[in-house]
């Protein structure tokens, strides 16, 4: 049994195989995972879970109403990156542009009452913190790796909305950490809307000058979940929208409340999509290998990005090693990178918005564990 408050945190492992449920109704053993394919290297994905999430805490959270959603089976494995997505709720086909082509990924959902996971014990959720989510995922990452432990020595890489604070004190073969379109200080990454909207010629300069001088998007983002808008801010009739084609976020929906696939999955109760929080984050470590953003990303845009990447890289005393230069994807410009120190590499994505992997899954040479160009 788990110790208490950790309990029953679902990781999905998707491998080579689907498992039907009438395969699961008449041999209830048949779809446990009990090896994996060689392949290497390891990546663990997390989807911005609530609070700070694993060792390396979760990326979007807090305040912000940004970022992806928090189940990385919901987003992550069956809308963006992984072997399969869902056909409008109906049915799964195969992911053209599925990172396991890479690697072999673990899709973590934390902390508890994310997505599929749970809590047997109720007052456990009002305990969750940024310190109780990352020991109970340090605690899966060492009973999962005690299963596996052919994997203890791969290449171990942490992707999705997260960053590195405890590494030195676990034992795994730990190479980096790559995230993407981050949240990663949300006063520079909040304000950085307001320029992106001037720039894009989407508000006047008259707005541009009234929101920088007298409610900008952070103040107004901190007023809003507070409840308390102030003068300021409500004489600019600012209100929070988030209207973005949602289409393929329902149909992930859809698919996991079907029974037979929660049957298949050993699911306990329904999905949830409002079990999703935007975690924030300010600090990240050594550990960071890569950043990625959509340069037409307007919830967290590339301008605030970038800077918060040139700020980490001077923090840890990296110089410039590859200008400011473009990259290609099938002899067109994919986007632009930089180099710090052959360590850190900061990259945008041509075309794509907030959710790389869904807008531009084509692109995903830039998104690969090594440096670019």
């Amino acid at each position: 049994m788990f110790p208490q408050p950790w309990i029953f945190l679902i990781a999905t492992i998707f491998a080579t195989s689907v498992f039907m449920s009438s395969l699961v109704e008449s041999f209830p053993e048949a779809d446990k995972v009990k090896s994996l394919p060689e392949q290497s290297p390891l990546v663990l994905w997390l989807n911005g879970e609530s609070y700070l999430c694993v060792i390396f805490s979760s990326f979007n959270c807090l305040v912000a109403s940004a970022g992806p959603d928090c189940t990385s089976v919901g987003v992550g494995a069956f809308t963006e990156h992984g072997p399969f997505v869902t056909n409008q709720g109906e049915a799964i086909e195969k992911n053209q542009y599925s990172w396991n082509k890479e690697a072999n990924i673990l899709y973590l959902e934390s902390p508890a009452g994310v997505g599929f996971s749970y809590s047997l014990n109720l007052p456990f959720y009002k305990t969750l913190n940024n310190e109780v989510t990352a020991r109970d995922s340090l605690v899966f990452l060492q009973r999962w790796f005690a299963k596996f432990p052919e994997y203890k020595n791969r290449d171990f890489y942490i992707m999705g909305e997260s960053y590195g604070g405890h590494y030195s004190k676990v034992n795994f073969n730990i190479k980096g950490i790559t995230i993407g379109n981050p949240l990663l200080d949300f006063d520079t990454d909040m304000n950085a809307v307001d320029e992106y909207y001037w720039s894009h010629g989407i508000i006047t300069d008259y707005a541009y000058k009234i929101m920088t001088s007298l409610c900008n998007s952070s103040r107004v983002l901190r007023e809003y979940f507070s409840g308390q808008i102030s003068k300021d801010c409500v004489l600019l009739q600012l209100k929070k929208s988030q209207k973005f084609d949602e289409c393929n976020l329902k149909y992930s929906e859809m698919y996991l409340n079907r029974k037979d696939v929660q049957k298949a999955l050993h699911a306990r109760l329904d999905y949830d999509p409002l079990n999703r929080e935007i975690p924030t984050i300010n600090v990240v470590g050594f550990f960071v290998k890569s950043v990625y953003t959509g340069d037409q990303d307007s919830v967290i845009p590339c301008m605030g990005t970038r800077r918060l990447v040139d700020r980490l890289a001077k923090t840890l005393g990296l110089k410039t090693t590859v200008p400011y230069s473009s990259w290609f994807v099938d002899k067109q410009v994919g986007g632009w990178t930089q180099v710090y120190g052959n360590h850190l590499t900061y990259a945008t994505v041509r075309g794509a918005s907030h959710g790389t992997p869904v807008t531009q899954g084509h692109m995903a040479p830039c998104l690969k564990l090594v440096p670019l160009p």
